[in-house]
């Protein structure tokens, strides 16, 4: 389904075509699939969740007694979670408060419930995590990056000559990534509009970047290619990868 031309072997081209049918099979099962769980969580149908009624739904899917939670969290009464499901309630939480579009109500309707369940369909998820990145990256204040902005990520402690090694593959990327791909004008600044155009799932130039990548893991005999052999003795990165999952990888990503 991949190797298009029936060459028996992949090209970055044909991969980067995969990850974009994939992008969009993706995006509409996730409006689909929202649909759904949105009915499931609006049990009063008036076109709005509020945060108790989702957190009652996500409980008892967990196993706890839907009507014990419901009555508890009415009268404000102590819930007794393990904390791992504290910890995972306490992240949704903060994704529904970023999914809640201004005025913020504490209600989500069905599109903005959609971006908390796929922060990767949202543009206003993709401007959030974009202002995220600049604000940790940016030391000026300027609101865009510089590359030594851009570079100076915590990569890890260098304590030996294989840890400074992969800092300096890390930063080689990142210079890379930077100068070839994320600034479009070539202006040696990376301003917000541009950092939110390359992190959209559906940018080709993220696409053809993902094949690449992929296809260098196992292009064993430098062809810029992947043959059948190469993706079958690599096989466990690609049943892992967006070769195989899209829809997981992404979601992860975000």
């Amino acid at each position: 389904r991949v190797d298009i031309n029936n060459d028996k072997k992949i090209s970055a081209k044909e991969m980067q075509r995969w990850i974009m049918e994939k992008t969009e099979e993706h995006f509409q099962e996730a409006v689909e699939e929202n649909k759904m769980h949105f009915r499931a969580v609006d049990p009063d149908g008036d076109g709005h969740v509020s945060w108790d009624e989702y957190k009652i739904k996500f409980l008892a899917s967990k196993g706890f007694n839907e009507k014990e939670i419901a009555e508890k969290i009415k009268n404000n009464e102590e819930l007794k979670i393990d904390e791992e499901t504290q910890e995972v309630l306490d992240n949704l939480k903060d994704r529904w408060y970023q999914a809640d579009n201004p005025p913020p109500d504490l209600l989500l309707s069905e599109q903005e419930f959609l971006s908390f369940l796929h922060p990767e369909h949202s543009r206003g998820m993709l401007h959030f995590m974009v202002q995220e990145i600049v604000r940790d990256l940016d030391q000026d204040g300027d609101k865009k990056l510089t590359l030594s902005e851009f570079i100076s990520l915590p990569v890890g402690t260098v304590e030996n000559q294989q840890a400074q090694d992969i800092d300096d593959d890390w930063v080689r990327d990142r210079r890379k990534e930077f100068q070839e791909v994320i600034d479009a004008n070539h202006d040696g600044i990376v301003t917000m509009e541009e950092l939110e155009e390359y992190m959209d799932p559906m940018n080709e130039h993220n696409a053809l970047n993902e094949a690449r990548q992929m296809i260098a893991v196992a292009d064993e005999n430098q062809n810029h290619h992947l043959e059948l052999e190469e993706i079958l003795k690599y096989s466990e990165y690609f049943t892992g990868s967006k070769l195989m999952d899209y829809a997981r990888n992404v979601h992860e990503e975000f």
